[in-house]
C-alpha cells in the first residue's frame, strides 16, 4: 500500500532570517514563503506556530549546513537544535538534510530571475528552504 501523501516544511535556518518553504510528497513540488527574523538564531515561536497552523505539516526539514568536507560546523549544531526544538514544541519529526552550497545556488537562481542582489531588501532565504527540500523529495525517488 501506498504512503499517503505528505505536506512537509522546510527550513533554512539562519541567525538573522530563517528560511521556510512547503511541499508534498504526492507531486513533488515546493514553494518558497516569506522568511522568519530571528534573533542570534532564535525565531518569533509565535511566527513558526501560525505557519505550521496554517500549513499543517506533518514533517519537518531543516538544513544542515556542513562544512565542504562534511562535518559539522557550529551552524550545522545549531540548525540541529532547531530542529530539536521544532519537534519539542510543535511534536513533529524533523529530518536534517544536508544544504552545503544551498545559500549559493540560491543566489545564483535569484540573479537568473532577475535579482539585483540586495539580499537584505530581498532576501532569498525561502529560495534556499525550497531548494533544500526540493533535494530532499528528489532524494526519495
Amino acid at each position: 500500500m501506498a504512503s499517503s501523501p505528505r505536506q512537509v516544511m522546510a527550513f533554512d535556518y539562519g541567525l538573522r532570517n530563517i528560511g521556510v518553504a512547503v511541499g508534498q510528497t504526492l507531486t513533488g513540488t515546493s514553494s518558497p514563503l516569506a522568511p522568519i527574523r530571528a534573533r542570534d538564531g532564535v525565531p518569533d515561536w509565535d511566527e513558526v506556530g501560525k505557519l505550521i497552523r496554517e500549513w499543517e505539516p506533518d514533517t519537518f526539514i531543516v538544513g544542515i549546513p556542513l562544512n565542504m568536507d562534511g562535518s559539522d560546523s557550529e551552524m550545522s549544531a545549531r540548525a540541529r537544535k532547531f530542529g530539536n526544538r521544532l519537534n519539542g514544541r510543535f511534536q513533529k519529526p524533523w529530518i536534517g538534510v544536508d544544504e552545503r552550497l544551498s545559500s549559493r545556488e540560491a543566489k545564483g537562481l535569484a540573479r537568473e530571475l532577475g535579482h539585483r542582489g540586495d539580499y537584505n531588501e530581498r532576501p532569498i532565504d525561502g529560495l534556499a528552504a525550497q531548494l533544500i527540500l526540493t533535494s530532499w523529495l528528489e532524494s526519495r525517488g
